[in-house]
């Protein structure tokens, strides 16, 4: 029972995190976005980190995509998708795989981290992600099971 709820804690706090980043870019709650620069008041959830923290070999290519209105749109939807999915722990499938895109390409984006010459809490988030995969996370006080067993999931299993 103690690793169901562990596991369960750590999908719910990861699923958190980019349900949090979504809210805040969203509204500017004033933590990572300011209320003036929030998506709503008409900013680019995207160009601070685009713009400002990308450094390194890539750092080119990222920067040419700050403030691209699709580039907002998609990540935006990302992070509201992937986190909801988590906390639910539906979806899981999916959400592991554009979670651990989405760190992905953000850890590109500043290579080197800025703290260790390798590892930062991108990576760290990947192997979180694919922790609760491989132990099926989404079936510990989660709704996997339920969500598994819709028409729409066993008509397109990718949504699993």
């Amino acid at each position: 029972m103690k690793k169901k709820i562990l596991k369960a804690l750590l999908r719910i706090f990861m699923g958190w995190i980019f349900l949090w980043a979504f809210l805040d870019k969203l509204l500017g709650l004033g933590f990572t976005t300011e209320a003036g620069k929030s998506w709503l008041a008409g900013g680019s959830p995207t160009t601070g980190f685009l713009k400002f923290a990308t450094h390194g070999p890539f750092a080119s290519v990222f920067q040419g995509m700050a403030g691209n209105i699709f580039i907002d749109w998609i990540f935006m939807i990302g992070l509201l998708l992937i986190g909801l999915a988590l906390i639910l722990g539906i979806g899981m499938r999916m959400a592991v795989s554009t979670g651990s895109l989405l760190m992905l390409l953000m850890w590109l984006a500043t290579i080197p981290p800025e703290h260790n010459p390798i590892v930062d809490e991108h990576l760290i988030y990947v192997l979180v992600l694919g922790i609760l995969k491989i132990y099926h996370a989404g079936n510990d006080f989660g709704l996997n099971k339920q969500w598994s067993n819709t028409n729409l999931v066993r008509k397109y299993p990718f949504l699993q």
